[in-house]
């Protein structure tokens, strides 16, 4: 708002005020938001390689750990466990 640039560390302090106002978890993070969006393009059928770009991955095996959508498969498994 100011027309200066925001640095990650003011960025990382911005995130943890605002979630701790709204009452979630201090666990969330800058990273929290990333790996959703790319989970969230990634399971809407967006492709690996694009959101390698979009990432500014040099590596797609970066990205893959973003790619939640693995472990959608797993959960679909464990709720066979029935008790």
């Amino acid at each position: 708002m100011s027309g200066n640039a925001l640095n990650r560390t003011n960025a990382w302090a911005m995130v943890k005020r605002r979630a701790r106002r709204a009452g979630l978890s201090n666990l969330i993070s800058n990273h929290t938001f990333r790996g959703t969006g790319m989970t969230n393009f990634l399971e809407n059928g967006g492709d690996l390689e694009i959101a390698q770009e979009i990432a500014g991955h040099a590596d797609v095996r970066t990205t893959k750990l973003y790619d939640g959508s693995k472990h959608e498969a797993i959960k679909s498994e464990i709720e066979r466990i029935r008790f």
